[in-house]
């Protein structure tokens, strides 16, 4: 496995929300999340800060080498997150109303497990198609499911950065989780709104066919954000995955 991250600021915030981070467990299997941080006079970057930094320590501690054992694990660890978000957000009153979009890839050489809760999202590069794994859990993505609007509609919505679920909000962080086999080859691509808000999938798979390394995918891809307008902040993690693990 090689992996490299990438986060920046944009053309248009002062802050930058987003957080990201991958992470290692005792038994040498990887953690990878991203994190859009929402709400709050400050309470954005702390909520998205807490949702990967509180995660990754926790999975550091784990020995967890499947992918069934790994979906126990992250189902318990988001759901006690969400409360100690609300907890925190009801301590402090400049943090209150916080909270966080979460995508998270759980690697194993031949399968991954992606949680996620929000609008950031997860692809998966395969055989130069690219595939878009994870479904947005936001108010346009429901009206182009119920046949309002189209999904070229959606991309220009007034509302399109409403989301209806994220950590932190209700007591009830209603998240999804599943499990995708992996091929040698493959890349898998999780980001946050401020990429694909942007940028749309045709330009992220051209991005993804090149033969540029990892990182230099991730630069690219954070440079044309930004040249579209950087109106988020951006945050793009590549993982690809190889035969056998390299030290990202």
């Amino acid at each position: 496995m090689e992996v490299a991250y990438r986060t920046s600021i944009g053309k248009q915030r002062n802050d930058n929300e987003d957080y990201v981070d991958v992470f290692t467990n005792q038994a040498g299997k990887h953690l990878a999340i991203i994190a859009d941080g929402i709400g709050g006079h400050q309470g954005g970057d702390v909520a998205s800060a807490m949702a990967v930094s509180h995660l990754g320590h926790e999975f550091e501690q784990t020995k967890l080498t499947t992918p069934d054992a790994a979906r126990q694990w992250i189902a318990t660890e988001i759901t006690a997150e969400n409360q100690s978000i609300i907890d925190k957000s009801n301590q402090f009153a400049d943090l209150n109303g916080m909270g966080t979009t979460l995508v998270a890839a759980l690697y194993f050489t031949e399968e991954v497990v992606i949680a996620n809760i929000g609008d950031s999202r997860a692809y998966l590069m395969r055989d130069d198609e690219l595939r878009q794994l994870t479904e947005d859990h936001s108010l346009v993505n429901e009206l182009v499911k119920r046949g309002e609007i189209s999904r070229q509609a959606a991309r220009h919505h007034p509302q399109k950065n409403v989301i209806i679920r994220s950590l932190g909000i209700s007591d009830d962080a209603r998240f999804d989780l599943n499990t995708y086999p992996l091929v040698l080859g493959d890349q898998l691509l999780l980001c946050t709104d401020g990429l694909t808000n942007m940028v749309d999938d045709h330009q992220i798979q051209a991005v993804l066919t090149s033969d540029q390394t990892p990182k230099e995918k991730c630069d690219q891809l954070i440079d044309m954000a930004n040249a579209a307008g950087g109106l988020d902040n951006i945050t793009v993690l590549l993982l690809t995955n190889f035969s056998r693990e390299v030290a990202g």
